[in-house]
């Protein structure tokens, strides 16, 4: 089990997985948020590619428009 903070709450994960497949798993629609992963901004072109260990601390922002 892989302990990780995300946005502030402690999470566990029953097995390692992708920034992209947390996301996907969690139904973030992807083309409207950030991820900021221990304290930097991770582009989108490697969500997939890169691995939530453990300890990592993720914020996952949505982008809301309005005027």
């Amino acid at each position: 089990m892989i302990r990780i903070t995300v946005n502030g709450v402690p999470t566990r994960l029953d097995c390692p997985m992708s920034v992209a497949n947390y996301l996907e798993d969690r139904g973030y629609n992807t083309a409207r948020i950030a991820v900021e992963l221990n304290g930097a901004i991770l582009p989108k072109a490697r969500y997939s590619s890169t691995a939530l260990t453990e300890a990592d601390t993720m914020e996952v922002v949505s982008f809301v428009g309005g005027g």
